[in-house]
């Protein structure tokens, strides 16, 4: 945590919580990709011996989300104790977030995360939660694995569903694949953005998407040349720009100078996958040039590791 938190005097276990921002779909890969970035949400959780909730957040969301059990960490940290079938006790809850919120950089896929991991650590000792049920249980609570993924695990994540649920696949991306991300004031509704884009769409347009994903791993891992051509997308952006005017206006904007922009998750962000960080300047100017809409720019590092949760208490250790 960047500040000291107080833990209860009463408390019998805290732990803190450390999760990044992501940014999912990546321009072809709907559903299916996502990236961690170094924007993160930091938690101290307590567990207490007498039921009852305390939950206090600076940051992103302060004043506007809910500091009862609806909280979206706390719902999934009753998730996780139910699913193992033990009483989750009483929690004191202080959060410092700086993902923002409803600008399409999985800040509900984080804040899922977030209560998961705190569980996790909580409930060490007692019960332990693998990877595979972590993904299980955060796709379940989000509805889908793009988001979740990469906020557990770190750098750029394939995500899919088969018979035994969620998978995913981590990739290291290319030292030289700079992100930037333009973050408006306004916000978007994820299920709105969803609901834009088409159940169906025609078969040269799957086809061209299928292409466009192949290329988009070989041009994140080994040539970040091929940015442009590998984020081009007829799945879903065209489907949602009527809704998101200013972001299409922008992403069409960059993508005019050479640079591989796109939808940030739903939006209404815009990820700008730079072929090097220089040039991460350059696409700012002519974001300020281009739009009168403020956009306020965000130098990102890919996170390689994604959630982290360690015990509070002692400073140093942390749960696997």
């Amino acid at each position: 945590m960047t500040q000291v938190v107080s833990v209860p005097s009463d408390a019998t276990r805290t732990v803190a919580v450390r999760v990044p921002a992501t940014s999912a779909n990546l321009g072809p890969g709907f559903d299916t990709l996502g990236l961690a970035l170094s924007v993160y949400d930091e938690l101290v959780v307590s567990a207490l011996p007498q039921p009852g909730l305390q939950i206090e957040v600076t940051g992103e969301g302060a004043g506007d989300v809910p500091t009862d059990a609806s909280h979206l960490v706390v719902r999934a940290m009753a998730y996780a104790y139910e699913s193992v079938g033990r009483r989750m006790p009483g929690i004191h809850l202080t959060a410092h977030n700086t993902i923002p919120h409803g600008r399409g950089m999985g800040s509900s896929g984080a804040a899922v995360v977030a209560g998961l991991l705190a569980a996790k650590g909580l409930l060490a000792g007692d019960i332990e939660f693998s990877a595979d049920t972590l993904l299980r249980l955060a796709t379940e609570l989000e509805g889908h694995p793009d988001n979740v993924a990469p906020a557990l695990f770190g750098g750029l994540t394939i995500a899919w569903m088969d018979q035994d649920g969620p998978q995913h696949k981590k990739l290291l991306v290319h030292r030289g694949v700079s992100p930037l991300v333009f973050v408006p004031e306004f916000t978007m509704s994820t299920s709105v953005a969803r609901g834009l884009a088409p159940l169906q769409v025609p078969r040269e347009d799957a086809v061209f998407n299928v292409s466009r994903s192949a290329l988009l791993i070989a041009a994140l891992m080994q040539s970040p040349e091929l940015l442009m051509a590998a984020t081009e997308d007829k799945l879903h952006q065209s489907y949602r720009a009527q809704a998101m005017p200013a972001t299409d206006a922008l992403v069409r904007a960059l993508r005019a100078e050479g640079f591989a922009a796109v939808v940030s998750g739903a939006g209404p962000s815009v990820l700008v996958l730079a072929d090097g960080p220089g040039r991460r300047q350059d696409a700012a100017r002519v974001a300020a040039s281009a739009s009168d809409t403020p956009w306020e720019p965000l130098m990102l590092a890919v996170d390689v590791r994604g959630g982290t949760v360690r015990d509070y208490t002692e400073g140093s250790t942390e749960y696997p």
